[in-house]
């Protein structure tokens, strides 16, 4: 049985995106409920609350501002992307999950963590928030993770939607490597198969397009076929994952068919590649239900599976 955190805090329910948005704090609920079973097996810590110094590692200064007068005045950032009077604090410990995380894993204590965390983060880019996103969890714990000493990082995202933000933070960066697989034709029209970075960053980003009413057999062979090469070459220190669930059949946002069983065998999969921490981040899924269900079985992958 592997050592595991589970890292979550009620604050997340107090960023509020109002009765009709999609992210709701009824996503998080739903997790708690899915996940009871299992926390006699698990290690569960609290997030932290980061300084503006943390941020810094990928957000301008003008971008954290943005968000923190937006939430000071209880204001929309755009159409999709709601601050309400406790949004600040939420995404700074949203932002907070990842760095409790490296800690703990750098210090022994366990050896993954799952964030359970709202809002999410991978369509937040250096100088904007967008797509439901504040600040983006992901990109900042891996600027913290490579100062911890985990010098090679690589970000792996199976949201339905692909994670611009995070994509563009490291585009030039030939440590970390950004790999995603997302639905063709969606939001936020980022991540052609062309775009592999730039410069020194050149190669060490890979994105695979899925087609809509796509399934299990589609979005499987990419993490059984392609994405192993990909994390043999790279030699990471540490893995990070951007779950997104709404690639599930259920999600009423995108047009997948991927199955419970199907999330499962995707998590199996990443974990088998190599031997190295990992760090899974909450993004997307929308059918709240599913959402508890996908999160629980992937708990359960990390708990149990070893790298072959």
């Amino acid at each position: 049985m592997k050592k595991v955190a589970y890292i979550t805090d009620p604050v997340y329910l107090t960023h509020d995106t109002g009765l009709s948005h999609p992210e709701s704090k009824y996503r998080l609920e739903a997790i708690e409920k899915a996940v009871a079973p299992l926390k006699n097996s698990l290690i569960e810590a609290s997030p932290i609350a980061v300084s503006r110094d943390i941020l810094h590692l990928i957000h301008t200064e003008e971008h954290i501002e943005t968000v923190y007068e937006a939430s000071a005045l209880q204001k929309q950032i755009d159409s999709d992307t709601i601050c309400s009077e406790n949004s600040y604090t939420a995404a700074t410990m949203a932002v907070g999950a990842g760095i409790v995380a490296i800690d703990g894993i750098k210090a022994g204590e366990f050896e993954r963590a799952f964030c359970a965390v709202r809002p999410p983060g991978h369509h937040a880019r250096p100088e904007q928030a967008m797509g439901f996103c504040l600040f983006n969890n992901i990109a900042i714990t891996a600027r913290y993770a490579q100062k911890q000493g985990y010098k090679k990082v690589m970000i792996i995202d199976f949201d339905v939607h692909h994670g611009n933000g995070t994509q563009e933070a490291f585009y030039a960066d030939d440590t970390v490597f950004y790999f995603s697989s997302h639905q063709s034709f969606s939001y936020p029209g980022t991540g052609m198969e062309n775009e592999k970075g730039v410069g020194k960053g050149e190669g060490y980003t890979a994105n695979y397009l899925i087609m809509p009413d796509s399934g299990d057999e589609e979005v499987l062979d990419i993490y059984e076929n392609d994405l192993p090469p990909y994390v043999e070459r790279f030699k990471p220190d540490i893995i990070l994952v951007s779950a997104g669930y709404d690639l599930h059949v259920s999600d009423p946002l995108a047009q997948l068919n991927v199955t419970t069983e199907g999330v499962r065998r995707i998590v199996r999969n990443i974990l088998q590649c190599t031997d190295v921490p990992s760090v899974f981040f909450l993004e997307g899924g929308y059918d709240v239900n599913a959402l508890g269900e996908n999160v629980k079985v992937t708990l359960e992958e990390m708990l149990t599976i070893d790298t072959i």
